[in-house]
């Protein structure tokens, strides 16, 4: 078979002409110079990213400059953001230290907010008295009987709301409630009354089970203490048998003018012979 041979374009033997030759290396010189200013770009492109992640693993994660912004609509977003949580702080910080807390924030339009777990005019007067740079000790006395009053006004108003509730409970005052309260408190109610029956279910079983596992254990019982019953009642007919032989000899010895006595005591006697033949015979 004849192997066919296709010309190269680059083992090309005949000579290019030279104006082809010109265009064919301003070509390939576009070309180089293409590739050349794509790899700068992509080079300063990938310095660009390192640098990027480099400035962001230095300064953390949400590390920002804390300087004012400019922008109005970031600086409003930015306002909104950090007063819900500043109100959210505040409020973590009075339930979970039971810590009094006062919050008051304007915005630049000079809007109001505030939070407090108290009054906050109370707060305020309090801060005023603590303030106030007095040392006496009266001050501080009010102070402190100012503090205990509010406590012991929320500990009533606690102690109210479970009297309320226990009375609620068992069916009494119930003319002060609204229907939509009233549907709360039956439903309550049929889930205390369901726990009820499911924890008095759940003792039942436990107390059927356990008289079940003692009547087993009983019946082990009474098989055995019936087994030495019948053992006992084996050796006491033994005993029977052996006695009523016993009775036998006396009465033939009785019939011999033997007395039981001397027969027990072997007392030896004229007649000891013939008693021990009669007792051979028998």
């Amino acid at each position: 078979m004849k192997k066919i041979s296709f010309p190269s374009i680059i083992t090309h033997k005949t000579p290019l002409p030279t104006t082809t030759k010109k265009t064919y290396d301003g070509v390939f010189f576009i070309f180089q110079t293409k590739f050349f200013f794509r790899g700068c770009w992509f080079f300063f492109s990938l310095i660009t990213i390192i640098a990027g992640i480099y400035k962001r693993v230095k300064m953390g994660r949400g590390k920002i400059e804390i300087k004012r912004i400019e922008n109005t609509t970031n600086r409003q977003v930015t306002f909104c953001k950090r007063r819900n949580g500043l109100l959210k702080k505040a409020y973590e910080l009075s339930v979970l230290c039971d810590a009094e807390v006062a919050l008051i924030v304007f915005s630049t339009r000079g809007r109001l907010y505030e939070y407090s777990n108290n009054n906050i005019r109370s707060t305020i007067e309090r801060y005023k008295k603590a303030c106030s740079g007095t040392s006496n000790t009266n001050t501080v006395t009010e102070i402190n009987a100012q503090y205990y009053q509010q406590e012991s006004a929320k500990l009533r108003q606690q102690i109210q709301m479970l009297q309320n509730s226990s009375r609620h409970l068992m069916g009494d005052s119930l003319s002060s409630l609204t229907v939509k309260e009233l549907k709360q408190l039956e439903n309550r109610l049929e889930r205390g009354i369901t726990r009820i029956r499911s924890k008095k279910h759940e003792m039942l079983l436990a107390e059927i089970e356990y008289f079940q596992k003692r009547e087993v254990e009983l019946e082990n019982e009474s098989v055995c203490l019936r087994a030495k019953i019948a053992e006992i009642e084996r050796v006491e007919e033994a005993n029977m048998v052996t006695g009523e032989e016993l009775n036998a000899i006396q009465a033939l010895a009785s019939r011999n003018f033997f007395t039981p006595n001397v027969i027990e005591r072997g007392t030896p006697t004229p007649y000891s012979h013939h008693d021990k033949k009669i007792l051979h015979l028998g």
